[in-house]
């Protein structure tokens, strides 16, 4: 069999990876997960790797009343789904951000996140046997750690206990269970305290306790353990842990009600910069349109296919990362720069073409339209 070099038929994408700082996000979708709880998925026009280590938690910047507001919410979704990241709000009563973020953020509004940071996370503390612990919307962290040894079809043997109020609470319910069903190496249990008039619930009811424990994962002494929830429940686990003979050396929490002093200090010192940045003069470029002469001014640097987009001038956009070549125009005059990934051919660049939806503004520019 004669030997060949993968580098002869792939073509590598090139695309921007998400660092710790402050970044400019969409919001891509609002998914309604129980009656009080929201995700919110995130992403960027052009193509960005939201790389993280799952546990970790991003810290939203808004603006609520006229004011600058800082909350940290843990991201529930999986680095293994890149392009986008997710954080699952409960709505609590008076709170102030998450009612903001249910009453009024949609899709395709933006905003600034500061992140990732976070030191619980399940890549800093590998292990063959782990127990993931939660309740109620504590699940966010465990369960992006949960999707993605799913998604990368790890070999890790996971357990996962969720206790929620009532079986309408359950947060991600029919995720877990196919995720259980797929694969030998999950096991999924969901605890209620209670059940309401018309439910019905077959599942473990009260609180965990360590006869659950037993029955759940008998070789909780072996694993490690990932914990979130409100602070009674991890109080009520640590105990119940430790006087059980369970290494604490081994155990892991993370309170979701809890924003890091020092990482909401350094994301308010983003937010000063940006604002001091904001208020400096822009280093301002030219993009005419030449089939109808139009002429917009944007940022040196810009997404070329965004700001057409922002000037009401339509360009084709398909796969966004420059694959496709749906977005490709002429170039008449002017400097840009393109990463692309394979979307368009050398005959096509030599002749001028790019591929709009990964080319940046670097000196005024003509392009057909």
């Amino acid at each position: 069999m004669s030997e060949f070099n993968t580098s002869d038929f792939l073509n590598p994408m090139v695309s921007q990876t998400w660092t710790n700082g402050r970044h400019m996000v969409r919001c891509a979708k609002v998914i309604a997960e129980t009656h009080d709880v929201t995700t919110f998925t995130f992403n960027m026009n052009h193509p960005v790797l939201f790389l993280f280590k799952p546990g970790q938690f991003v810290t939203l910047e808004l603006e609520i009343n006229g004011e600058r507001v800082m909350r940290s919410y843990t991201i529930s979704s999986s680095p293994s789904i890149p392009y986008s990241f997710s954080i699952t709000v409960k709505r609590v009563p008076g709170g102030l951000v998450s009612n903001w973020l249910h009453d009024n953020l949609k899709s395709g509004d933006q905003l600034a996140i500061h992140g990732p940071v976070g030191q619980f996370n399940c890549m800093d503390f590998p292990a063959e046997k782990v127990l993931l612990l939660s309740g109620g919307v504590g699940i966010t962290p465990v369960m992006s750690m949960a999707r993605w040894w799913f998604d990368t079809d790890s070999e890790v043997d996971y357990v996962f206990a969720h206790s929620a109020r009532t079986p309408k609470d359950i947060i991600y319910r029919h995720e877990l269970s196919y995720m259980s069903s797929r694969i030998d190496n999950f096991k999924s249990h969901l605890i209620c305290e209670k059940t309401e008039i018309g439910q019905a619930w077959d599942g473990y009811r009260g609180y965990l306790n360590i006869h659950m424990l037993n029955l759940i994962a008998p070789d909780f002494r072996e694993r490690e353990v990932f914990c979130c929830g409100p602070t009674p429940y991890m109080s009520a686990v640590k105990s119940m842990l430790e006087s059980n003979g369970f290494d604490m050396s081994h155990y892991h929490e993370e309170s979701f009600g809890a924003t890091p002093v020092a990482d909401v200090a350094q994301a308010e010192k983003h937010a000063e910069m940006a604002e001091i940045q904001d208020q400096q003069p822009k280093d301002l470029v030219s993009l005419r349109f030449a089939d109808s002469d139009q002429v917009i001014e944007v940022d040196r640097g810009s997404n070329i296919n965004e700001a057409a987009a922002e000037a009401g001038v339509n360009i084709s956009k398909a796969c966004g990362i420059g694959i496709c070549g749906a977005c490709r125009v002429k170039v008449i005059s002017g400097e840009f720069e393109m990463l692309q990934g394979g979307g368009i051919s050398d005959e096509e660049i030599a002749e001028g073409y790019i591929l709009t939806c990964c080319s940046s503004i670097q000196s005024d520019l003509v392009i057909e339209s």
